[in-house]
């Protein structure tokens, strides 16, 4: 028996609280820290499927803490390769050939790996693009992303009240509109959305040219023994384009593998035959024997171009839409993550009433000067393998023979040899700027009208803000990490902050601090540590780090930053409490009255 199908109305316009356009890193964490605020998202995506090859990979401290409040931290670390395995980044004629010298890198040169300890309670690891996107997206989906796959984003328009974008269902071929009350852009760098919104960018697009070449092949006997992320190579034509040289990257070890190899950007991509690809994974392995099988290969350009303001009106951009870099010193999906997961509270407050519009005007302010750093950042570690060549006369047109021979002379028992053989040395360990910049991963200063200044004058940094990493409670830095215990439990600082709310630290004698936050008419978390106290500060680091005394009171950010300080115990609980809700008024982007 047949059964007729009743007729149900289709409605032209689906409505959500914000659509995401894009599934990348920037993209997929935004919709899985909305949907874990309970925010309602959509995601489309023009593909049929996530990153299917493995592009970014370096997963850093922040990103590590950011996934660590997002709930996924676990996931990622079941799944990536750990922080040991990546290793010594080796510079090499080839993989089978000779060695030129190493760095100790990704915090595993022994008093780097100290510093990442003592900075956070995560470590960093290699979580290739094509296994993060999965995890971010499902679990975004678990907690209530609407995922549409096939989805192409045409055009849209803003309005005193949301977004009404234009998407097209590439498999049915017919459009219809998504109306949200906010857009995310996080379409990469050939950003639709970004274009639309007319957001201003500076710096230039297509510096260098670059491919990918994706491989499976066992390098184990060349590998294994030094395991590392990048093995750089040094061999004829690796200084035309690219991103400084030859590099064999390593995405599982010691069988998957991703080759970048430059190509002069004026004369075009040479055509990505199988041949072509096959040649260039040769002369970079070295051995024309091991079997390898060349999965996929595409070309690309270096780009030196960064957002100046992230956002326009209700329209709002994240990751490769308005950073723009090559990968040098792993930096574009941290910076995408990151760039979300400061957003989505911030949507979440102003969507659910708690803050005035104004607060989201702190999204540019506090991300683009981030933006604009890793782009320089990164751009400057291409430049900074030049002197590695210059060591060994290499960068001045020659034949093969004529590298060969330079390199082989630095063997040489004479005084010209011992100097170059001082500057090769001098020049591969500079090269700690991209491969151990633990500042420029946890450095970050916020100044925003969502950081409420303490008055105190800005004291920067002790060492070299890219190298090393300088904890502060200043308003504006990100909270810093100390081993304390409640119970039975050892936990971080950090871990008890997040979850989508404020959080007021404070110790004995901020009793009123305490009171005052839970008067507040949103959420604040209250967190004392002390002796006796529901957390206790048993090694005495959290007393070295906070920079205030027992009764002096930090307020934090949902997304873990400090937005107030105050250095001392409160005079009385009217102060207390006058104090903490400016303090929260201001961040807020409430009016504040005198």
């Amino acid at each position: 028996m047949s059964v007729s199908p009743r007729s149900v109305p289709v409605s032209t316009v689906v409505e959500t609280d914000v659509l995401i356009v894009g599934s990348g890193p920037a993209g997929a964490s935004a919709a899985l820290a909305l949907s874990t605020y309970g925010v309602p998202n959509i995601v489309v995506t023009r593909y049929a499927r996530l990153a299917d090859t493995p592009r970014a990979h370096i997963t850093n401290q922040r990103t590590m803490e950011v996934l660590r409040d997002l709930g996924v931290e676990q996931d990622v670390v079941a799944l990536a390769t750990p922080q040991p395995l990546m290793g010594d980044t080796t510079f090499c004629t080839s993989l089978a050939g000779e060695e030129l010298g190493r760095v100790r890198s990704w915090g595993n040169d022994p008093l780097v790996q100290a510093a990442h300890e003592l900075a956070s309670p995560t470590r960093m690891c290699d979580m290739p693009q094509h296994i993060m996107e999965p995890v971010l997206v499902d679990a975004a989906v678990a907690r209530g992303t609407k995922l549409r796959y096939q989805t192409e984003y045409l055009s849209h328009t803003q309005d005193a009240e949301g977004v009404t974008a234009t998407v097209r269902d590439r498999l049915r071929g017919d459009t219809y509109e998504i109306r949200a009350k906010y857009l995310i852009g996080a379409d990469g760098g050939r950003s639709r959305v970004a274009e639309d919104a007319g957001l201003p960018m500076g710096g230039q697009m297509g510096v260098a040219g670059s491919i990918n070449i994706v491989f499976d092949a066992d390098l184990t006997k060349y590998t294994a023994h030094r395991p590392s992320t990048l093995y750089w190579v040094l061999a004829p034509g690796a200084t035309v384009g690219g991103i400084g040289a030859g590099l064999v990257r390593c995405v599982r070890p010691w069988n998957e593998w991703l080759i970048v190899w430059g190509y002069d950007v004026t004369a075009g991509a040479p055509d990505l035959t199988t041949e072509y690809a096959e040649s260039i994974v040769r002369k970079l392995v070295g051995d024309d024997d091991i079997p390898i099988t060349v999965k996929s290969s595409s070309a690309w350009t270096v780009n030196e171009m960064y957002a100046e303001t992230y956002a326009n009106g209700r329209v709002f951009c994240a990751g490769d839409a308005v950073h723009r870099h090559p990968p040098s010193n792993g930096l574009g999906s941290n910076t995408s993550v990151q760039d979300s997961y400061n957003l989505a509270w911030k949507l979440k407050y102003v969507l659910d009433g708690h803050a005035a519009p104004a607060l989201l005007d702190s999204y540019t302010a506090e991300r683009a000067p981030i933006g604009r750093q890793i782009v320089t950042r990164a751009n400057q570690s291409i430049r900074e393998t030049a002197p590695v060549f210059e060591a060994l006369d290499g960068l001045a047109p020659q034949t093969p023979e004529q590298l060969w021979a330079n390199i082989a002379a630095r063997k040489d028992a004479s005084e010209a040899a011992e100097k170059q053989r001082t500057r090769l040395r001098e020049a591969i360990a500079f090269k700690v700027y991209e491969f151990n910049a633990h500042g420029v991963d946890l450095n970050q200063r916020y100044v925003s009208d969502a950081i409420v200044s303490d008055g105190t004058p800005d004291p920067g940094f002790d060492r070299d803000p890219e190298l090393f990493h300088q904890p502060s409670s200043r308003p504006g830095a990100k909270l810093p990490h100390a081993w304390i215990t409640s119970g039975s439990r050892t936990l971080s600082t950090l871990d008890t902050v997040g979850g989508g709310r404020f959080t007021l630290l404070t110790g004995i004698g901020g009793d009123d601090w305490v009171r005052a936050a839970k008067a507040q008419d949103i959420e604040v978390a209250t967190v004392v540590i002390g002796p006796g106290q529901d957390h206790e500060d048993p090694y005495g680091d959290w007393a070295r780090l906070r920079e205030t005394s027992d009764g002096g009171a930090l307020l934090v950010r949902p997304d873990g930053f400090v937005c107030f300080r105050h250095a001392s115990a409160a005079a009385n609980a009217d102060e207390a409490h006058a104090l903490l809700s400016d303090a929260l008024r201001r961040v807020l982007g409430h009016h504040v009255t005198a």
